[in-house]
């Protein structure tokens, strides 16, 4: 059997009472923190393009849509995907480096609305979904980002075409050939990180959209190429030069159902990219609160070598970024924020703050140095060494960033976050009531009705 081939036998087959509690409760948690980081992002007007350009196509009420009517079903997950990545607030996996769950749950919910299926169908495609697009990343882990390639995109669209097939109720032989037809749509280039472009929340939206695309081709009698991960002209040598063999797709895949990576996704705690997330929290950490920004004579931020060209390089743009997506970009701008503030929150990243001389001042005195943490790629690890003026070094490395399994966000916690994401948007109640139906997924008969607070969210509540 061809990689395609196992995927599409595991994925048809998986029923909810297959999947071990503990990871069906992380896969609701991740909805919901992903659904809060999209409540957000509508509320501040952040990413919302892609609902508008969706809107503007038109087409049947299928699915839910944050902050706007309903949508035919690819549509909807394309509007959901963008906006929930727009903060770059959601959860990632560090072995894979792939946003997953801003893929998978844009696309499963779509699918299982439209198709009126029940939320215990919709939570076993999202898990299902969440193991293919980590295993298919962590098959060449960092190898798509060198090359200047995004694995959310090239890597999640496999996640979105198995939840849509599985829920489309496609068999074994036509999931298989719906993987391959989407080897064809995979896309997603680090190409923004030049000029600070919001690029990159199109990437997601993108792979749920031609996730449920090629689910439907499929469906309909269009073939795609089984061996489209293994074979000579298939993904791995296309994306990466890879010969045939070199990629070990097979070994992540042979413990489908035993091993589990859903648990893994870890949580953001800053709305940054999660290569920066060790070496802000160690600065938080070292950064005592008791000298002022002015007593810093210089901060040095360590990172594994993978992360300088996406969050330190080139040095002159990320010292000021130009935009704020650029900020949430630069490490340089974030360990000088979380000193100069205390805090990397939303605000932090807003198109104001980024002009913060004080910030800006301290960023100028911010260098770097790699490190080879025995960690990566399984976390994003990073530290900081602070010297003031008087000669004093405060001193801080997380070997494991926030929010991953190894340093975990508590549930609470993560709760939480929703709440204060959501409440830009909806009233209490509404948040309230949306996380209940989140948390009980899987005793959801009426998706339409359990999503309603997403299509009524007040984004009028957002500052002008």
């Amino acid at each position: 059997m061809t990689a395609a081939q196992k995927i599409a036998e595991w994925t048809t087959e998986l029923e909810l009472d297959d999947i071990p509690q503990e990871v069906a409760e992380a896969a609701k948690l991740h909805l919901l923190d992903t659904l809060g980081c999209g409540l957000a992002a509508a509320a501040l007007g952040v990413a919302t393009e892609g609902r508008e350009a969706m809107t503007e196509l038109g087409g049947h009420d299928q699915a839910t849509v944050i902050g706007g009517p309903g949508l035919p079903a690819a549509n909807a997950a394309f509007a959901n995907a963008m906006v929930c990545h727009g903060l770059d607030f959601d959860d990632t996996h560090s072995d894979s480096i792939a946003h997953v769950s801003v893929v998978t749950c844009p696309a499963s919910l779509a699918v299982a609305e439209a198709g009126g299926a029940a939320g215990h169908d919709a939570l076993a495609a999202v898990v299902a979904a969440n193991e293919v697009v980590t295993r298919v990343g962590m098959a060449a882990s960092g190898r798509f980002h060198a090359r200047g390639f995004h694995p959310t995109a090239v890597c999640g669209i496999f996640g979105a075409t198995a939840a849509a097939a599985r829920l489309g109720g496609l068999d074994g032989g036509r999931t298989a050939s719906a993987l391959g037809i989407a080897g064809s749509l995979a896309s997603g280039l680090f190409a923004y990180l030049e000029d600070g472009t919001a690029t990159k929340p199109i990437h997601p939206a993108w792979a749920a959209h031609g996730g449920l695309v090629a689910a439907r081709l499929a469906a309909h009698g269009a073939e795609g190429p089984p061996s489209i991960f293994e074979g000579k002209f298939g993904l791995y040598h296309a994306f990466l030069g890879a010969g045939q063999g070199e990629i070990d797709l097979d070994a992540q895949l042979a413990d489908l159902g035993a091993r589990w990576e859903t648990p893994r996704i870890a949580y953001k705690p800053y709305p940054a990219c999660h290569f920066m997330h060790g070496a802000v929290g160690a600065t938080a950490d070292a950064w005592v609160g008791e000298l002022s920004p002015d007593d810093v004579d210089e901060v040095v931020v360590t990172v594994p070598a993978a992360g300088v060209d996406l969050v330190l390089e080139p040095t002159a743009a990320k010292v000021a970024p130009r935009t704020p997506y650029e900020a949430k970009f630069s490490l340089q701008y974030s360990a000088a924020a979380m000193i100069v503030h205390g805090r990397c929150a939303v605000t932090t990243y807003a198109d104001e703050a980024i002009r913060d001389p004080r910030v800006l001042e301290l960023a100028k005195r911010v260098r770097y140095e790699t490190k080879d943490y025995p960690t990566y790629p399984a976390a994003f690890p990073g530290g900081v060494r602070i010297t003031t003026r008087d000669g004093r070094i405060l001193e801080a490395d997380l070997p494991h960033q926030r929010g991953g399994p190894e340093n975990p966000m508590a549930a609470a916690e993560v709760r939480e976050k929703f709440r204060e994401n959501a409440g830009l948007a909806l009233e209490a109640r509404a948040a309230e009531a949306l996380e209940a139906a989140v948390l009980a997924l899987e005793e959801q008969d009426d998706l339409r009705a359990a999503l309603a607070p997403l299509a009524a969210a007040a984004l009028e509540r957002a500052p002008a």
